[in-house]
Order: structure tokens, then sequence, then C-alpha cells
């Protein structure tokens, strides 16, 4: 067989997953090639940069925070489930400290501001928070809440804080990236992957592949948010690779690693999968098509957990709002409000059929406006500006319902038992803590729309959880029989991980680097005894 080009690793997908996997394959000594659809970053650079860790960071350590790997363990314990083994759940926690340190070394920044009040995404002032359900009912019993969500620090949604400098790294310690060149089938030779064959626009002239960059950085965001605008664009790109694209074939020594996404962007897969989860908006780029997944199933991977999709219904900041009730048509609660935005959006989708209304009184609504400005971002402000849009009022909890369409007498059940609890000092039917509870007394009454709808004023970001099964020692993509597939590994999205149950911000990309890391080492180690 003739190769165009051959390395001990490749990389199939620049993220954080992929620059991880990089970089722990050319420390090893590997001779390294990532490929990318677009010039690399994916999801990862449009994601808010959050990297969950904890169990006592230095960066916990030096905004005064106590924490212990216990406590980390055991909250996680609850979120995490069966994704992966209690064995490799431990390693993940054991870890985390030393990761942040990992990630240091190559440049990402973090900074120990701690925010001091829940908030879905922290202010360009806090770059430490409580970025899960911590300190939510029936959370905080399990252990000690402690602040883990470590954003890494940039203004904006800081995504590229996280990427930019683990690329730049990677490119200093001899990491080549192909970019515009997409997989299109994986080689494999007695059973054994041994190279990808890829669509590359490495030979285009050089104004077709500046056009072609431009085209993707717009698909990928504002693309995001503008779903007919990403259409648009991603046929254009579609012509340009039609045209120029030249097909060649790589040669990977030591393994090939996907690290290409999940399949959010896929509208067959997610009908097929996930037909629960419609409405939002797909949080990736058009990469996030299933492609790695699909590279790994034709080569006999099996995978699981692809119903699993995280569907983020963000109802703070402001942080009044945590003590707003969330109801569906019938006037019944759906979940603890105090919960991570993400269990908020999973209730709705799976218990009501993606219908949410929000219920506050006069006073609250009142301390919530008081509160946008200054614990806001710019996307935060538009949101919560699209969520009161929808707003309807009434006089009395019926007049509210019947305009809302709500069921009256569901709705007039549930806020009687709401504020009897409140009253009494009782526990929150929903299990929300005594902090967060808020009586609701005081007319107008006020609910505010936030299903799972189009709207792009106050969308629904979406990303899916599932993938790949690997083998949780190496990153080996796993065969129906639970054989690892030689020279096949798999992480970040592409791949069911930590986060393949439940996610809470910063888990997936924590997940990215621990999985990438993984795979990188042992493709690594397999090319070294290649090579002895």
């Amino acid at each position: 067989m003739t190769w165009d080009t051959s390395v001990d690793v490749l990389v199939v997908g620049f993220g954080v997953a992929g620059a991880s996997a990089a970089l722990e394959a050319v420390a090893a000594g590997s001779s390294v090639l990532a490929i990318d659809r677009a010039l690399g970053g994916g999801a990862s650079t449009i994601s808010g940069g959050i990297y969950y860790a904890g169990g006592g960071t230095v960066i916990q350590k030096e905004a005064g925070v106590e924490d212990s790997p216990e406590a980390m363990l055991a909250y996680l314990n609850r979120e995490v489930g069966d994704a992966v083994t209690p064995q490799t759940l431990r390693r993940f926690v054991d870890e985390s400290p030393a990761s942040i340190d990992w990630l240091r070394s190559h440049g990402v920044p973090f900074e120990a501001s701690l925010c001091p009040y829940k908030t879905s995404y922290p202010s360009n002032k806090h770059y430490l928070y409580f970025s899960g359900s911590e300190s939510a009912g029936g959370f905080r019993d399990i252990a000690k809440p402690a602040p883990r969500g470590h954003r890494a620090k940039g203004r904006g949604t800081s995504g590229k804080m996280l990427y930019g400098p683990l690329a730049k790294s990677a490119e200093a310690k001899g990491v080549q990236l192909l970019g515009q060149t997409r997989a299109d089938r994986l080689i494999i030779e007695d059973g054994r992957v041994i190279g990808v064959e890829v669509l590359t626009l490495r030979d285009a002239p050089a104004g077709v592949r500046r056009r072609h960059a431009t085209l993707g950085s717009l698909s990928s965001k504002p693309g995001v948010y503008a779903p007919q605008l990403r259409t648009i664009l991603d046929a254009l790109i579609a012509k340009i690779e039609k045209k120029h694209a030249k097909r060649i074939r790589i040669q990977a020594r030591g393994g090939v690693i996907l690290s290409a996404g999940g399949f959010v962007s896929n509208r067959e897969m997610m009908r097929t999968h996930a037909p629960a989860y419609k409405g939002g908006i797909p949080l990736g780029t058009s990469g996030d098509d299933g492609k790695g997944i699909n590279l790994g199933i034709e080569a006999g991977g099996t995978t699981d957990k692809l119903g699993n999709v995280s569907a983020w219904r963000f109802i703070v900041p402001p942080s009044a709002f945590l003590g707003s009730i969330l109801v569906g048509e019938s006037g019944a609660r759906i979940v603890d409000e105090s919960r991570y935005g993400a269990a908020l959006g999973q209730a709705m989708a799976e218990k009501s059929n993606g219908i949410g209304w929000l219920l506050a009184d006069s006073e609250l609504v009142r301390e919530a406006k008081s509160q946008i400005s200054d614990q806001s971002m710019w996307f935060q402000r538009v949101q919560t500006t699209g969520m009161m849009r929808t707003a309807v009022r009434g006089n009395t909890i019926a007049e509210v319902a019947r305009k809302a369409g709500i069921d009256v007498a569901g709705l007039q059940a549930t806020v009687d038992a709401h504020n009897s609890a409140a009253a009494a000092g009782q526990p929150d039917p929903m299990g929300k803590p005594s902090d967060f509870v808020r009586p609701i007394l005081s007319a107008p009454f006020t609910m505010y729309d936030v299903s799972i709808k189009p709207n792009m004023m106050n969308p629904c970001p979406m990303l899916t959880l599932g993938g790949l099964v690997v083998d949780e020692s190496s990153g080996m993509v796993k065969n129906e029989a639970g054989e690892g597939i030689p020279g096949l590994y798999a992480a970040g999205r592409t791949a069911v991980g930590i986060c393949s149950n439940s996610y809470v911000s910063g888990l997936s990309l924590a997940d990215c680097v621990f999985s990438g890391r993984r795979a990188g080492q042992h493709a690594a180690a397999f090319s070294t005894v290649g090579k002895a």
C-alpha cells in the first residue's frame, strides 16, 4: 500500500481532547499529526472554557476554598452513575488537582477569584464558581459543597483560552496540524487500524483555503446561534471541498485517535437516538456530526448512551430566580429549581414534553431585575431579556395560569403546597434548600415561558453525551465482544466518558483532557514498541 504521509500517532479532530492526546503522545517521543476539518478548536473554542476540577486544586487553595477528593467523589458518584467504573471515576478525581497543574504548565490561565453568588456562568470579575448542583437539594447533604468550576481566564466565553494555549504548546513541541482535512474512512489491515484516508485542501490555492477558513469560522460562530445561516455557509463549504479536495492516505504506526466531537449537528442521528430533545440549538460546530463515532462503528466499534443529551435551560442569573418555581402544563413542579441548568432542561424534555413556565411574584421579579446588570454577561442579558419578553401577568394565580395555558387547579395546588411548607419551615416539596425557597405571595404574579423551542433570544443549547465504548485503562475502542480494536482509540465526546450520564459545566472539557491524555499515552506506547 502506498502512503502519502506516515506518522506514529494520528489524531482525528483537534479540539481540547485532540490537543491533550497529541501533547501526551509527542511527550512520549512519538511523531504526531492531527487533522481537523477546520483549523482546529471545534466546539472547545465556542465553549465557556469551564474546567471541572476539585479535591484541593492550587486555584481552590488560593481562593481559600476547602475541598477534598472524598467530597468531590461523593458528589460525582451521584452525577456520573454508571457512565464509567468506580475505579475510573476515582482515578479522575485523584488526578484532578494535578490536571490543573498540567494545564497551567501548557499556558492555560486560571484565577482564584471566587464568585459570591450562584450563577450559570460567572462574569468577567470571577473565575471560580459552583458550576454544578453541589449546593442543590439532595446533594449538599452528601458532601460539603465546594466550587469546582475553573474558568480559563479571558473575557467573554473563554473556551479559546483553554484550547489556544494547548494548541500553541502542541505546535511548539512538534505536533503537526493538517487543517481543512476530513477523515473519510479508516484503513484496516489484519484487524488493526493502520491509517486513515482523508480529503484535504492541503494543495488547494491559497485563496481557496482562505475562503474556506472564513466560511468555516462564520459557520462555527455566529452560525451556532443562526442555524439557517449555518446551513447556507456549510453548503458553500461543501462546494469548495467537492471541487478542490484531494484524497490522500495517512499511515499511523501507533494508532488513530478519534476525537471529533459528538453528533448534535446530525439531525438524523438526533431523531434516531434522542427524539425527546428537539427545539434547541446544537452547541457545537458542523463538525459535531457523528463522523468520528461512525468511523468507529464501521471499524467494528460499539456505542452506548447515544440517547443521553444535555439540554441547558438556565434560569440564573439573576440569582433571585432560584426562588421561583418551574412548572409544566399540569401546573405541577418539574424539578428543584436550584439544580444545574442541564438538570432543568433534562427534566423538561423527559417529564413535560419540553414545556416549562417559571412563576415568580412581584417582589422576586423586582429583585431579579435589580441584579441583571451586575451579575450578567452580555449574552446572559440577551437571554434574560428574551425570557422576560414571554411574560404573562395576573393579579391572581388563577389569572396568570389561564394566560399561560397552565392548568389552573394544578398550579394553585402547587403554589399552596409550596407556600405552606415555606411558612411552616418544612422541607420544600421538591427538595430545594431552604436558603433558596421564596414564598409566592405578592401580586401581580408573572409567568415566563422557558420551554425548549426555537427562540434565538433565549435558546436552549444542547450537546450529545454518548459515543464509542472504550477500554477505560487505555481509551481503545471496544467491539461488541468487549475486546479492544487494535490501533483505534477515542476521546472526548466521541467516546463514552465521565459526563455521559449527567453533565455539569466543565465536566466535558475535564473529561476531554482526561480521556485525551489517556489515549495519547497508550497510542504512543504502542508506537514506541513498534519502533523497538
